[in-house]
């Protein structure tokens, strides 16, 4: 398994792409976008056979940044190392059992290697701090956790200046759409579109079970936000969109949304409507740096104007704040 471990400028694939290599030479996944595909598949061939990872480093030319679609070229690192499946050691059996475990279950988690030149080790890291492999230090762990909440990976080095690459296995993100308005159809079928597992959440059975939707969401819920939402996991791969516009069930939920870890919160309304849920929530104890969570007026600054538009505006706002940690080159 070949994986980018860190770039340097404009590097066809991002930190965290893999490859898969079988001593036929086949290949799944890539790391460059073909500009060096060959020359790791050389290098995995006797590690294969030997058991130990090794870290690469290659510089993509300019002529072969334009070949896979880029202006100029870059610089990345490869971590190549036997798939953790078949190493036959306790520890990493039991880091694999871990691994399909949590994708079975759609439980996100990171796994945690070692980059040595040489014997590899794994720890699979839960965001509920549960560890299986092999140890951690307190830092390195508590830097797991972080890349989990920032949804991203990285290279980083622990107090020894031992170094580790943290890849994080994201669960299928979550929308949670409040209120079965105008535009919960069109931002329905676009979500979708975008693999997120929606929920709307609408206590008026008139609203919920009249409004019709091309793309039915996942799961329908004829309740009041309150009544649900303490069951669900509103962890960062959770995004709420508020469009009730009835401060009874928008207030309701956002009591809730508000102190809890969910990536995005939105709530649709004019300025003056925000203004005004403001003051009610402050009134209810909550403090300004906490209900500056909220993104109101909703969405990107399209100049939308139909629900589409608007459902379009909403959706690309939550997918800027999905990426806000990615690395950029």
């Amino acid at each position: 398994m070949a994986t980018v471990i860190r770039t340097w400028g404009s590097s066809p694939r991002p930190v965290g792409s893999s490859m898969l290599i079988t001593r036929d030479m086949d290949m799944a996944g890539s790391v460059s976008g073909g500009c060096v595909e060959t020359a790791v598949v050389r290098e995995a061939i006797p590690l294969i056979e030997s058991g130990d990872g090794k870290r690469l480093a290659y510089g993509v030319a300019d002529e072969d940044a334009w070949a896979v679609g880029l202006s100029c070229g870059g610089k990345i690192q490869v971590y190549l190392e036997p798939f953790v499946a078949f190493d036959k050691r306790e520890a990493s059996r039991a880091v694999w059992k871990a691994l399909r475990e949590g994708f079975d279950q759609d439980r996100g988690c990171v796994l945690v290697t070692s980059l040595t030149d040489g014997p590899t080790s794994h720890t699979v890291v839960f965001p509920d701090g549960k560890i299986v492999g092999d140890k951690l230090t307190l830092s390195l762990t508590d830097e797991a956790l972080t890349a989990y909440r920032e949804r991203r990976h990285i290279a980083t080095a622990d107090e020894d200046g031992r170094e580790f690459f943290l890849q994080v296995f994201a669960p299928k993100p979550r929308l949670l759409i409040i209120g079965a308005a105008h535009i919960t159809s069109d931002l329905v079928a676009l979500a979708t579109q975008f693999d997120f597992h929606v929920t709307v959440i609408d206590p008026r059975g008139a609203f919920a079970d009249k409004t019709s939707f091309p793309v039915a969401p996942d799961k329908l819920v004829v309740c009041y936000p309150s009544e649900v939402l303490p069951d669900i996991d509103l962890d960062p791969y959770t995004w709420a969109v508020v469009l009730s516009h009835d401060p009874k069930i928008d207030d309701d939920a956002l009591r809730i949304l508000l102190p809890s870890q969910v990536a995005y919160i939105g709530a649709l309304g004019s300025k003056r409507t925000h203004a005004k849920r403001i003051k009610r929530l402050q009134d209810g104890g909550f403090d300004e740096e906490i209900l500056n969570r909220i993104h109101a007026p909703i969405g990107l600054d399209i100049n939308a104007r139909t629900p589409r538009e608007i459902a379009l505006a909403i959706l690309g706002e939550m997918i800027r704040e999905k990426n806000r940690y990615v690395q950029r080159s």
